[in-house]
């Protein structure tokens, strides 16, 4: 990870949650005071973003951390992570941002996990998209890779992916591919979406490198993909959930790209407890 980017987003983060002082641990807590504090699990999950949280601590000041996990790791409900200790003042003022970067991040693990743990056996990578927290993108798509999953493009920079919309204001498939072919390095794949089985032709034969299925039914993902018949990579898109990835992943794609991943999973529950000063 850029940690350049990452102490910015995270020093923005301290400064909204402290915008001038700590007006509680600032009277309660003298400059002296050491402590020692459990980082536990309250359930189970896949823990992502321990370097985030240990780096928004260093950020503050003197707090060295002990962990137990690493991220990837399965945690269970109760168990201890990691042991900090320090300063009680920094400890007290980082914890919340800490936690939350930590927290969201093992959500999206956890759930990226639950979505590649069905398609064991199977040869189809779960992808991220864009549809990311502002200012949380960096660590919401690490996370995803922590979970088993893979990153799609990370911004608009990255890749070449003409949508509906692209089409339609260049007039075509056609159109627009031949556009990008003449603008942008050849390094640069190309990958177009598609809503019908009459765009699949257009596609071929302009020699896109990627065709996104989007909001396809299982039948017509099985048109599509004979239509392609491993002339283009594969990728599927559009209302996808854990009841129906595996039907999906046996239309024969190659990927399967999951919006839910970032912007509907849900927090893993951790907190810091035990606290005893030294």
């Amino acid at each position: 990870m850029n940690w350049l980017i990452i102490d910015k987003l995270i020093m923005d983060a301290i400064t909204e949650d402290v915008p001038q002082t700590d007006i509680t641990t600032e009277f309660l807590i003298s400059d002296d005071c050491l402590c020692s504090v459990d980082l536990i699990a309250k359930e189970n999950g896949v823990i992502a973003g321990l370097c985030v949280f240990e780096r928004a601590f260093k950020i503050l000041g003197q707090v060295n951390i002990e962990f137990f996990k690493k991220d990837g790791d399965l945690v269970c409900e109760g168990e201890c992570v990691a042991t900090l200790r320090g300063k009680t003042k920094h400890i007290l003022t980082g914890e919340r941002t800490a936690l939350n970067y930590l927290q969201r991040m093992s959500g999206i693990a956890t759930l990226t996990k639950t979505y590649v743990d069905k398609l064991v056996g199977t040869c189809v990578k779960v992808l991220d998209t864009r549809k990311t927290t502002p200012g949380m993108r960096i660590f919401e798509k690490y996370a995803v890779k922590v979970g088993g999953g893979y990153n799609h493009r990370y911004n608009l920079s990255d890749g070449v992916l003409i949508k509906d919309n692209h089409i339609s204001a260049a007039g075509g498939i056609r159109q627009a591919v031949n556009i990008i072919r003449e603008n942008v390095s050849f390094v640069k794949k190309i990958e177009v979406e598609i809503e019908s089985l009459n765009q699949i032709s257009e596609a071929l034969e302009v020699e896109v490198d990627i065709i996104m299925l989007d909001n396809m039914d299982n039948e017509t993902m099985k048109k599509a993909v004979g239509i392609i018949n491993n002339k283009a990579l594969v990728e599927a898109s559009g209302n996808i959930t854990l009841d129906n990835i595996l039907e999906a992943s046996n239309c024969g794609v190659d990927y399967i790209s999951v919006g839910a991943l970032t912007h509907s999973c849900r927090v893993l529950d951790l907190s810091m407890k035990n606290l005893v000063n030294n």
